[in-house]
């Protein structure tokens, strides 16, 4: 039987349950954490992420436990895998981590790019949803799921499209909850997968109201199936992949920027590189660098506030006292305008652990990183998907990279007025 997993309040969660009990109950954070692989293992035969990797994986763990042998999780996620491909195009693969060496040459470090825009529907959202349809599959293939219940996510963006295709895959029902506004390549896409999208406009109250939405969906009995951790902690479990491909790919990196929207790919990715740094092929972690936009910046902001409220754990018992809804959100950036981080704590931890930085940068300076993205590589990517980059270019502009810096980005979705239909 595996352990249970355990909140960052310190409560054990019940056994398969997706959040904390205490979620919303009170004014602490709350997530799931993933417990960090205690060595390195990886079956260089695979190239399937969640096969290369399954050692590690709190799925495959979670697998076994229930009684799936290796060979049946194998089989599972191969046919799960052809399925993903015959709906999207696209099979799930190691990305690759690259110099770009006419980036290194304007000075702020050696430059590598890691490549989302060809992952499973065109960014990395896929790999924390992905990781949870595997997980829901193995336990349906152990018997302990019983009827299979809904699926449910807010976005309008990378991560609904994500879900949304390897729903169709694994044939799952998923309702998506989108604002009014929606990107029309996106919604168009969703209709295609067969996904059921209700549109949710603002009001009155602070926050997201497609959040709102989805959390009564939730309460109703639907998975949350979406890439928040505090909603549902294993969604991290597929993320730390990234990190896991950065390290063997790129092992004498020192820095990592990366931008930041609910904050799961930077949980994913810090937790997967800090276990590569301890058990893996990386010298060290390497300092862990957040980036956001003018228009919405609450990880920015809770950084600084952390520190004025006595440190990581005063502001994880009160939340409120550091993320709350930023007022406004708005950037040419689109898909990281959250309203909250949700998961700023790993991105706060990440920070604080190594030194890092959270930069804020202007939305001439997200656009000027796209062209530049452009210009050099061969890839079409979104202004998402280049914020990173323009958080770089402001702190080499500053001199605060080291002219020797080893330094990894991610480019992590693509522009979808451009995808082939």
């Amino acid at each position: 039987m595996n352990p249970p997993l355990t909140c960052t309040c310190g409560v054990d969660a019940p056994e398969e349950a997706w959040s904390c009990p205490l979620l919303g109950r009170d004014d602490g954070d709350h997530v799931l954490v993933m417990p960090a692989p205690e060595r390195w293992q990886v079956d260089r035969a695979e190239q399937n992420p969640f096969l290369r990797y399954r050692s590690m994986l709190w799925v495959h763990r979670e697998a076994s436990s229930h009684g799936l042998s290796d060979d049946r999780y194998v089989d599972l996620v191969g046919r799960f895998d052809a399925r993903v491909g015959a709906v999207d195009g696209r099979r799930f693969v190691v990305t690759p981590t690259d110099p770009v060496p006419a980036l290194s040459a304007m000075g702020g470090g050696r430059v590598w790019f890691k490549d989302e825009t060809g992952n499973v529907s065109g960014s990395h959202k896929s790999r924390h949803v992905g990781g949870l349809m595997i997980g829901l599959l193995a336990r349906e293939a152990a018997g302990r799921l019983g009827p299979r219940p809904p699926l449910a996510i807010a976005s309008c963006g990378n991560a609904a499209l994500a879900a949304a295709v390897v729903a169709a895959a694994a044939r799952w029902p998923i309702t998506v909850f989108v604002p009014p506004d929606g990107d029309p390549h996106t919604l168009a896409r969703l209709g295609d997968l067969d996904a059921s999208v209700v549109r949710c406009p603002r009001d009155d109250r602070p926050g997201d109201p497609t959040y709102r939405a989805f959390r009564a969906a939730v309460a109703g009995g639907a998975v949350p199936f979406g890439c928040q951790g505090p909603d549902n902690g294993r969604t991290i479990d597929g993320g730390r992949t990234l990190g896991w491909e950065m390290a063997e790919q790129a092992s004498q990196l020192a820095r990592v920027i990366i931008h930041v929207g609910g904050g799961a790919l930077a949980s994913g990715l810090f937790q997967g590189l800090a276990s590569a740094a301890r058990v893996g092929p990386l010298e060290r972690t390497p300092v862990f660098d957040t980036v956001q936009t003018e228009g919405c910046a609450p990880l920015a902001r809770a950084l600084v506030r952390t520190g004025e409220v006595g440190g990581l754990e005063a502001a994880r018992r009160d939340r409120t006292q550091v993320m709350w809804p930023w007022p406004n959100p708005h950037s040419i950036a689109t898909g990281i305008l959250d309203d909250e981080t949700y998961d700023w704590y790993a991105a706060v931890d990440g920070m604080l652990a190594t030194g890092g930085r959270a930069v804020v940068v202007g939305d001439e300076l997200v656009a000027e990183a796209n062209r530049l993205v452009r210009t050099h590589t061969a890839m079409t990517p979104c202004l998402t998907g280049t914020a990173g980059v323009a958080g770089w270019l402001a702190q080499a502009r500053a001199g605060a990279i080291g002219q020797h810096e080893e330094v990894g980005l991610v480019i992590t979705g693509i522009d979808r007025s451009e995808e082939r239909p």
